[in-house]
């Protein structure tokens, strides 16, 4: 689900709500958010619906509806974030979108809902960190789905080698089908 986007006649960007419902995770104040980025889960009649920005979305967020609120309630069209595009340029940020090549595309995505946990126990690391280059077959985390944990490999339509860009999803984040768990780039 993408949130709705305004530009605002002061040269910021508002990001509204597409639904009703309880909006959690939000980003914090400060951080940098471009097009695609994770922007929380909107809690609808109990399922939780993953957030991304829009398409134009890039800034610094200056403004977070309701932020000491773990859950705040929204309704369509409540401003959730302001972002603005010119603070990103003032610290060094770039604000520009994914690269439009063929690589901005790659992701790994949940086959499942279910929590993903990035390291195969608590005190061992991580399975790959951003920078890693991966092959098909490599674990990339745990997806734990009814008490049973199942091993997430790399695979797919992927090219045979791939960089990761970023890991998306927070260990042990509640993720739903579909949702981007990694970004990634040819090797």
């Amino acid at each position: 689900m993408k949130a709705r986007l305004e530009r605002r006649d002061d040269g910021t960007l508002a990001l509204r709500s597409p639904c009703v419902g309880l909006w959690r995770e939000a980003p914090r104040l400060g951080s940098l958010v471009r097009a695609g980025a994770p922007l929380g889960r909107v809690e609808v009649l109990g399922r939780l619906w993953p957030l991304e920005a829009p398409p134009g979305a890039a800034g610094i967020v200056v403004e977070v509806w309701e932020p000491n609120r773990k859950r705040a309630a929204v309704d369509y069209d409540t401003v959730l974030l302001r972002l603005d595009p010119e603070a990103a340029g003032a610290i060094g940020q770039s604000t520009a979108g994914p690269d439009e090549s063929a690589a901005s595309g790659l992701v790994f995505r949940s086959p499942m809902a279910g929590r993903f946990y990035r390291r195969p126990a608590p005190d061992k690391p991580v399975f790959v960190e951003a920078g890693d280059v991966v092959e098909p077959g490599h674990a990339i985390g745990l997806l734990e789905v009814m008490k049973t944990f199942n091993r997430l490999v790399l695979g797919g339509e992927l090219p045979p080698r791939v960089r990761i860009v970023a890991v998306v999803a927070e260990d042990g984040a509640d993720v739903e089908r579909g949702e981007v768990l990694l970004r990634l780039e040819p090797a």
